[in-house]
Parts: structure tokens; C-alpha cells; sequence
């Protein structure tokens, strides 16, 4: 389980070996010799050097942040990368363990702390009706008694009677600690940091959230929007071997909050990925995300995009 003691035992080092294992052993011989994967980067003159920032892409498969760190790396201009991903993808020990090497840094959600957390204390999985009732009384949005809403009351008392209130204040401290260890790598180790502002998968480009918004304002690291186009189509399965084809990146003009986020720049310290800052500052987050998943959206080929256009 990704918990506050598993996120205090990672250490992100600025050259990590497990990308360097990935990308000569299993992404160059799939690329060049057991496949043939074009990797295009265009505008790679706009990815700032010297410095470390937030890569914001779109998120069309499970993959399609390998092709860019690889095509990164043979180019040896730029620092190496860590990446925003889902607590889910280590409930597998194995895969874990390679995700650690991989310099990756976790993220929680609340569902997922919910879910793990139940199946801790009943040593099963929790059903999907229990567990959005379940949310929704932790959001604080069940109205109205009735047999599921009670269900819920036992499940809550069966984990403990504060269970709503501990995994509101756990939920905050885990995401205090993903936000350290993000900090710790743009401005310590000088890593470049992968994230997906959509939180999901999707071949069409969907809602940002707020997370990179938060982080981009917090640190005042610039931002490189990055539109992924057609990667879903050579890697088209849960498997990691990527088909022929070709993958084009479009890199959009760094975001910073010296000019085209000045607007939205917080002239205060505050608590990074807390419910509290989510609150006050919602504007200012919501801001910086509309500005990101335009640029995204801009770049992308057509069948990728909403069809929402930019403000």
C-alpha cells in the first residue's frame, strides 16, 4: 500500500539507473530492432536548458511518457525525469520495486486510500456501490437514510467510528508528502517532472486538474506543455512493447509565472496539495489549468482534441 511510511522510504536521485535499464534494454531493441518507432519531438528548441520544469502531456495510453523520456535521454541535453503515477500501479510488488528504480513518485487518491484501507481491516475488496457511498459520506454529500446509506454507517463504524474524519486528515498528509517529494525533485535533484493534468487516461483530451497548476505556482518552475499524438496506436495494449509506427511530440512555450501566468502568481506561502489552498485559491489553480490544457489542446491533432476552444 502507497502510505505515508512507503513515501517516506523513496529517494529520487538525478540519475536514476532503472530508466537507464528500461530505455537500452527493453525500449531500444523494441524500437529499432524488434519494431521501428519513429519518435518526433518538434519545437525541442523551446524545452528550456540549464534548468529543471514540469512537462504537462496528455495521457492517451499507458505508455506514452517512455517514447519522449527515451527520445530525451539519446539527445543529452536535459536533466532526467521523474513522473506523477497512480498509487494503483503498485499493488504489484514486482512492478513496484521497478517503478522505485524508476525514479517515479506516487500519488494517492482518496478513492484508493478508501479502498485500501477496507481492505486492510476485512481482507477483501470493497464493492463499487459501497465505495461511492462510502465517498460521497466522506465528501459530506449523502442526504437522505436508506438501506445503502446505512451499509455505510456500518462500514465506517466496523473501521472505526472517526474513519470519515482520520482518511480526510490522512489523505492531506499523504499528499503533503507527494508534494515534498515532487519539491525535493525540481529544486533539489534538478529533475524534469512528467505530469499528466487529466489524472486519466483518454484517447480525447479531457479536464485538467489542478495538481500541476498547484505545483507550478508553489515552486514557480516553468511549464512545457507537451501534446502526445498517436502513441495510443503503437502501444496499443496493458503490455509494454510498442507496435511500428510513429509517435510526434509538440512542445508548446514555456508557462511561467513571470508572464503568461503572472496573473494567477500567489504572493503568500501556502500549504501545497491541501484542501485548504484547493479552497482559497481555487481561481488562481483553475486559472493556471485552462492556460495549460488550451496549449495541450493547440498542439494536438485533430482527433485528439474537445473541440473546446482556447480563453
Amino acid at each position: 500500500m502507497i502510505d505515508i511510511e512507503y513515501l517516506n522510504k523513496i529517494r529520487l536521485v538525478s540519475q536514476p539507473f532503472g530508466q537507464k535499464i528500461v530505455a537500452y534494454c527493453l525500449l531500444l531493441p523494441n524500437y529499432h530492432l524488434f519494431a521501428k518507432v519513429d519518435i518526433r519531438i518538434e519545437n525541442a528548441e523551446r524545452i528550456p536548458r540549464g534548468e529543471s520544469v514540469i512537462f504537462a502531456m496528455n495521457h492517451t495510453d499507458r505508455f506514452n511518457y517512455w517514447p519522449f523520456q527515451y527520445k530525451l535521454l539519446k539527445m543529452r541535453e536535459f536533466p532526467f525525469t521523474t513522473v506523477w503515477v497512480k498509487a494503483k500501479y503498485y499493488k504489484n510488488a514486482f512492478l513496484a520495486k521497478g517503478l522505485d528504480l524508476c525514479n517515479m513518485i506516487p500519488v494517492p487518491s482518496m478513492g484508493y486510500l478508501i479502498e485500501e484501507f477496507y481492505r486492510k481491516r476485512f481482507n477483501h475488496k470493497m464493492d463499487k456501490g459501497l465505495y461511492r457511498a462510502v465517498k460521497d459520506m466522506i465528501d459530506g454529500r449523502l442526504a437522505e437514510a436508506g438501506p445503502q446509506e446505512r451499509a455505510v454507517v456500518e462500514a465506517i463504524q466496523a473501521m472505526g467510528e472517526q474513519f470519515a474524519e482520520f482518511i480526510r486528515g490522512y489523505y492531506e498528509e499523504v499528499m503533503e508528502k507527494v508534494a515534498e517529494l515532487s519539491r525535493i525533485a525540481l529544486c533539489e535533484k534538478q529533475l524534469n517532472l512528467i505530469i499528466f493534468p487529466e489524472g486519466t487516461r483518454s484517447v480525447t483530451l479531457s479536464e485538467g486538474r489542478t495538481g500541476l497548476a498547484q505545483l507550478a505556482l508553489h515552486t514557480e518552475k516553468r511549464i512545457v506543455p507537451v501534446a502526445c499524438n498517436n502513441s495510443e496506436e503503437v502501444y496499443t495494449g496493458s503490455l509494454p512493447f510498442a507496435k511500428s509506427g510513429r509517435i510526434t511530440y509538440r512542445i508548446g512555450e514555456p508557462l511561467s509565472v513571470n508572464d503568461r501566468l503572472k496573473e494567477f502568481r500567489i504572493h503568500e506561502p501556502f500549504r501545497l496539495l491541501s484542501r485548504e489552498s484547493q479552497q482559497r485559491y481555487r481561481e488562481q489553480f483553475e486559472g493556471v489549468t485552462r492556460i495549460v490544457m488550451a496549449s495541450i489542446e493547440g498542439m494536438l491533432d485533430e482527433k485528439y482534441r474537445r473541440g473546446v476552444s482556447a480563453t
